[in-house]
């Protein structure tokens, strides 16, 4: 009788849930189990849960590893989180040998953006690349480097924080303490914030972005402000317009500074489709030095909200 062969667990840990997910070599999810993290009172509840959602996707397999996926800084090569997710005590945490003992299986931690971009270079949509730069825009921008088909970590695997590379010195204030981020300019947050100002200097009933955002009773977002686009609303194209020349001058300075044949983005302003892309791909065309032209390909990101998940556990495939 063939002997079973041995799956993998993928982790990804956030501020308000930690969800995981049994999977096969091909990246196959088989089992997938969440856990909400509100009302844990400590690091040791939080461990407990993290190894109870294992033991409930894992059942009878035997298992090759357990990767886990974390927000903020996380010391990849000694196992431990620095800190980052809005959990009790979680700083500090030795989380890997932790995991190590309590489940006897080998264990692997990384950050989040490391992880999605592990995940869409072994099993999404950066397969095949030679090197691909992840790119998420979301509320912040977060990323991940693949260079010579391999994660690029730096010396305190805290590299690939593009969002925070300056692409404005006299611009918005970002979080981090900085003046320009890329962040501040190109994000999910930034654009709502953007259309917000442009929207709030304007003449009463000159765009529909605040009208889809009252309609449904929610603050404007970066979905109304594509969808006002879509409708010809002439304040929305101009903020997009923005916004788009913002992320290109980011994808601009990836470019040159790696020279990937890949860059996927992920995040939910990736899925606005052609009216985001088209644009991008043009802007970006057009700010990259002339010798960098066709060499990259700027693709949308595969593998949605289980990246976390589906990346961790790829950090178990050669």
């Amino acid at each position: 009788m063939d002997k079973q062969p041995k799956m993998i667990v993928g982790v990804d840990l956030g501020g308000t849930k930690i969800a995981t997910g049994l999977l096969d070599a091909s990246g196959r999810m088989l089992a997938r189990s969440q856990k909400a993290t509100a009302g844990l009172k400590s690091s040791e509840e939080v461990i407990q849960a993290i190894v109870d959602t294992i033991t409930e996707v894992s059942g009878e397999y035997e298992i090759a590893g357990v990767g886990l996926a974390s927000p903020g800084a996380v010391d990849t090569r000694r196992g431990i989180i620095r800190n980052g997710v809005n959990l009790p005590g979680w700083n500090g945490i030795s989380l890997q040998a932790e995991l190590e003992k309590r489940l006897q299986v080998p264990a692997k931690l990384i950050n989040d953006a490391n992880a999605a971009a592990w995940g869409e270079y072994v099993y999404g949509a950066g397969r095949g690349a030679q090197s691909m730069v992840y790119v998420t825009l979301s509320t912040g921008i977060g990323s991940g480097l693949v260079l010579d088909g391999k994660l690029y970590l730096g010396t305190s695997s805290f590299a690939g924080e593009l969002g925070h590379t300056v692409v404005n010195p006299n611009g918005a204030l970002c979080g981090c303490g900085q003046r320009g981020c890329w962040e501040t300019y190109a994000s999910g947050t930034a654009i709502a914030r953007q259309a917000s100002e442009a929207a709030a200097a304007a003449a009463e009933g000159m765009t529909q972005m605040t009208a889809l955002a009252e309609a449904e009773g929610v603050p404007l977002s970066a979905k109304h402000v594509f969808q006002a686009a879509a409708m010809n609303d002439k304040l929305a194209q101009e903020t997009l317009e923005q916004v788009i020349h913002y992320t290109g001058l980011g994808l601009m300075n990836i470019i040159h500074s790696f020279n990937p044949d890949c860059i996927v983005i992920g995040g939910g302003v990736s899925r606005a489709g052609a009216a985001f892309f088209e644009p991008l791909r043009g802007k970006t065309g057009e700010l990259v030095m002339e010798p960098y032209r066709g060499t990259y390909a700027i693709k949308p990101a595969e593998l949605k909200d289980d990246v976390g998940i589906i990346g961790a556990a790829a950090l178990f495939v050669e």
